[in-house]
């Protein structure tokens, strides 16, 4: 349950559904196993998995979510072996070549026909949605993921009669700015610290990139980089020696950990599943919370912006 990644979405909303609002949006949206002929099935899920049937599950202001993803994994591979098969044979039986759009509509076909034979996969990506703070954060380690529960979520809620108003932070210093001034020893915050991970990039949009790990920031290797003209467009950094991640100029934050300093704070492990969710959900969400507030502030703050 524990996000490793964020993906930050500012409601410029508020989201007025309560708890069983919600849950009633998602309903229509339940996710079904995938069919025999369709290469996946995307829906709601309970966050609590087995352990409960909501969903939706909100301690506090916050309520999280669960989006599930079931696609059939058929290799093009196998495809084109087939398709090559049966094009040869029409080829020579027939005595004549096979144009592309016959060919493509024999690759559809033995598609659906390969399809209810190929194994499945599934996957789920979590969300909260944070009243308090009017934030969106998704855990997800790509943005077609994130896009994709944004877009589920959306469609829901719209047809529940209620507008989803998100859209990505906009600060008013860009990430990659600010980075790049931290790695140089200028401005740095109290609440955060480096840490010894980061990638530079030429300002041009073509320009050369370089990825350093495990080397210290004020290295003269790293300066010269610097000096040269490279920004920082990731850093890895450490809050308050609480949270350990790598900051992305897009403001994502990738391969966050909870330190085991921080997590030395929580209460006893609980028998009950439900009971632990609810402990380690908490948690979370409030510390979650003070880093994004101190992280926006550190970027200048938010720009104003009309509601879209």
């Amino acid at each position: 349950m524990w996000f490793k990644n964020l993906y930050l979405f500012r409601l410029t909303q508020p989201l007025e559904l309560d708890h069983d609002a919600l849950h009633a949006a998602l309903e229509p949206h339940l996710f079904q196993p995938v069919g025999k002929a369709v290469p996946f099935s995307y829906g709601w899920s309970t966050p609590l998995g087995r352990h409960g049937s909501e969903l939706c599950h909100t301690v506090g202001s916050c309520s999280m979510l669960c989006a599930k993803k079931e696609e059939r994994l058929l290799p093009a591979a196998v495809v084109n072996e087939q398709l090559a098969e049966k094009v040869e044979e029409i080829e020579q039986a027939e005595a004549r070549p096979v144009g592309r759009k016959e060919r493509q509509q024999l690759k559809e076909e033995l598609t659906l026909t390969l399809l209810p034979q190929a194994f499945t996969r599934s996957g789920r990506t979590f969300a909260y949605i944070d009243r308090s703070g009017d934030w969106l954060v998704v855990d997800a380690a790509a943005a077609n993921k994130a896009e994709a529960l944004i877009a589920l979520l959306r469609e829901s809620l719209e047809e529940a009669g209620t507008a989803l108003r998100a859209r990505l932070p906009d600060t008013a210093e860009s990430p990659r700015t600010v980075m790049t001034r931290w790695l140089n020893g200028e401005g740095i915050p109290a609440a955060f610290e480096l840490g010894d991970e980061y990638e530079l990039q030429d300002a041009e949009k073509e320009g050369g990139i370089v990825r350093c790990r495990r080397q210290e920031p004020f290295s003269e290797e790293v300066q010269t980089h610097l000096s040269a003209g490279k920004q920082v467009t990731k850093l890895a950094l450490v809050w308050r020696e609480r949270l350990e991640f790598v900051l992305g100029e897009d403001l994502t934050v990738k391969r966050l950990r909870f330190t085991d300093a921080l997590k030395q704070e929580m209460d006893q492990e609980h028998e009950d599943p439900v009971v632990q969710f609810d402990s380690d959900f908490a948690f979370m969400t409030v510390e979650l919370s003070k880093f994004i507030a101190e992280l926006i502030v550190a970027l200048g703050g938010e720009n104003e912006a009309e509601p879209v």
